[in-house]
């Protein structure tokens, strides 16, 4: 009985000891940010490589390291060089891949900057980096060797550390999801305000469920980058600011779209603090924002929906769900019907089955027809037709939700199950 016990008690141990040997195996506790530009047009992509960094300490997860978080429109996957074992894989998108779809990209070309954290390999690794189409293929595949000893490796993180306070600390980096504030168009003397905005993102994050229940799985700090102007770029209006990442509004032309292109200004802010996901404050009250997943969220701080916009767009840039909202006749070119988004949020009934199929009462009626009592439009589940930009042929779990419009008090249960699976991805052992 004994022995049995024993046995039983090594099996439930070894998955955690095996990852965690998997890590200190192949890994340093140090991280390797990795600067691209995906460049091209509507017809063609290509991914190139900018510049390598080493940043001190690894935020990132130390387990599931093989796995995806999400599909994501591109993921990267580490090597190792000597043994063609894969050792960590992650996935993201890119402004770059939302550009190639508007009219513009069949025009003319254009370059975009990405940059991604990757834990740092003890030995000579080789890292692929794949871009997706909408029909989820890959569109470009660039792979590059990483030599960890290579004297050109640039060593970021180590002075001139960017002033940086806690709004809140749970636990290590090794335990915690990191997630960083940074100020956009606040001077100098205007980082009193951003501390306190910072502190009411933060406020408005965690008065939301899944976040709430999971508090004590996050450290969030907010870094007070300093911009030489007040406010931040509105180009329609031919107003352009010296801020610390150059954002600006008509982002693709769309008013309220608020993004930055200047990526690596944005990790050379961070570098040295621990950081796996971003939020931008913009010292402005024109309604606006954009989240990217695995990117950044970049949204306005003044504006009176300021609450309710930051806690949607970090959730698409953490939890890489879609817009529930829907304006167009036509079909999204994001989003073809013929092909199920991989955004958990969204559905086009392709493979329904791998979304929130397990969740719909039964009986319910797909599509399901718009719930009009007020006590439950946030919270009941159904097959809503209407979503990603589109009003026909793709379909919503709620009638109305957190991802869908700024009035929603909540995210919709579907959602919210989305979200507490990424969290429980990275802070799960």
């Amino acid at each position: 009985m004994k022995s049995l016990f024993v046995a039983l008690f090594l099996c439930l141990c070894m998955p955690f000891h095996a990852f965690s040997q998997d890590f200190d195996r192949y890994f340093a506790d140090k991280t390797l940010r990795v600067d691209y530009i995906f460049t091209g047009d509507a017809t063609r992509q290509e991914i190139y490589l900018d510049e390598l960094c080493s940043l001190p300490g690894w935020a990132g997860r130390r387990h599931h390291l093989g796995e995806l978080p999400l599909e994501g429109n591109g993921d990267i996957t580490m090597t190792d060089k000597a043994t063609g074992k894969v050792i960590y894989r992650t996935s993201f998108s890119s402004l770059f891949q939302e550009w190639i779809s508007e009219e513009e990209a069949k025009h003319v070309g254009r370059g975009f900057e990405n940059t991604f954290l990757l834990p740092y390999p003890k030995q000579a690794a080789e890292v692929t980096v794949r871009l997706k189409d909408a029909y989820h293929k890959p569109c470009a595949v660039f792979s590059h060797e990483v030599n960890p000893d290579d004297i050109l490796i640039h060593q970021r993180g180590i002075a001139r550390i960017t002033p940086h306070r806690y709004l809140l600390q749970s636990g290590s980096t090794a335990d915690c999801i990191d997630v960083a504030i940074m100020a956009e168009g606040y001077t100098e003397a205007e980082m009193d305000l951003f501390y306190a905005d910072a502190q009411k993102a933060c406020d408005a994050l965690f008065a939301h469920e899944p976040f709430k229940r999971f508090k004590g799985r996050f450290n969030v700090v907010a870094v007070a980058c300093p911009s030489e102007d007040s406010g931040v770029s509105i180009p329609r209006e031919n107003k352009w600011k010296a801020t610390a990442v150059s954002s600006h509004f008509d982002t693709f032309y769309s008013d309220r779209y608020l993004t930055t292109r200047r990526v690596k200004a944005i990790h050379d802010w961070l570098a040295g603090i621990p950081y796996e996901h971003i939020i931008i404050l913009a010292n402005t009250d024109t309604y606006g924002g954009g989240g990217i997943y695995n990117s950044y969220t970049l949204t306005t701080a003044h504006h009176p929906m300021f609450w309710p916009v930051v806690v949607h767009e970090f959730g698409h840039s953490f939890g890489g769900l879609a817009d529930e909202y829907a304006y167009d006749e036509a079909p999204s070119p994001l989003y073809p019907y013929t092909v199920e988004p991989w955004e958990q949020n969204i559905t086009t009934l392709v493979d329904f089955k791998s979304k929130w199929k397990d969740m719909l009462p039964e009986g319910t009626p797909v599509p399901t027809p718009v719930e009009t009592d007020s006590a439950t439009i946030y919270t009941k589940v159904g097959v809503f037709e209407g979503g990603g930009y589109t009003k026909k042929g793709v379909y919503r779990p709620a009638t109305e939700c957190r991802m869908k419009i700024n009035e929603a008090p909540r995210f919709c249960p579907v959602c919210e199950r989305a979200l507490e699976r990424i969290i429980r991805f990275y802070t799960d052992k």
